[in-house]
């Protein structure tokens, strides 16, 4: 039996604008990954890239062609069942997009939350958890001002991670960093991936 790829993308368009204004920002994509597959995606500012991960993220809908996320088709999907295949995806912004407002653990906490089988002590059981994981654990209680371009990333990660995703999306994720921070999540990514 062949396994069937977590990301299937057959003839995939995608357009902005309207009538004279349209422009096509992909082109005819077709790509298959499959569990366990790191792939890393490469060129120029404006090649759609983004674009790209936040259709396969299931945080924007496809016009045209086919997109499979763990067996979906996203194509034509509505509103209920993009949320239920998002519960499955991790992403990772390039601005980490931390609340001000809430703690390390609060913000991780937060997406521990969207999933209604995990009980608020499990969700603040499980993000303390991850934090550790990513090296934060001595900086559970602090709020992302006082954390490192580093360490807000590193929450990021652990936002991401906390629900156990089937599929990680990282857009760019170093981009705000300097090159030792960089480097230290690329080391983190890495060893989070060969887990």
């Amino acid at each position: 039996m062949v396994d069937e790829p977590v990301v299937s993308i057959k003839h995939l368009n995608h357009y902005f604008g309207k009538g004279f204004l349209r422009k096509q920002v992909l082109f005819d994509i077709d790509l298959d990954i499959h569990q366990g597959e790191i792939v890393l995606m490469t060129g120029p500012s404006g090649s759609g890239k983004t674009t790209l991960l936040t259709l396969i993220g299931g945080l924007r809908s496809p016009q045209s062609g086919s997109l499979k996320i763990l067996g979906e088709q996203l194509l034509g999907a509505n509103k209920s069942r993009l949320i239920a295949v998002r519960r499955h995806i991790g992403y990772i912004f390039q601005a980490h997009n931390l609340l001000k407002s809430l703690t390390a653990r609060q913000n991780v906490q937060m997406s521990a939350e969207l999933h209604p089988e995990l009980s608020t002590k499990d969700a603040i059981t499980k993000s303390v958890a991850i934090l550790e994981a990513v090296g934060l654990g001595q900086w559970v209680n602090y709020y992302p001002d006082k954390l490192s371009g580093g360490q807000k990333q590193r929450v990021a990660i652990a936002r991401a991670l906390v629900g156990n995703p089937k599929i990680l999306l990282a857009d760019e994720p170093t981009a705000a960093l300097d090159s030792k921070s960089g480097r230290e999540v690329v080391d983190l990514m890495q060893q989070l991936a060969k887990e």
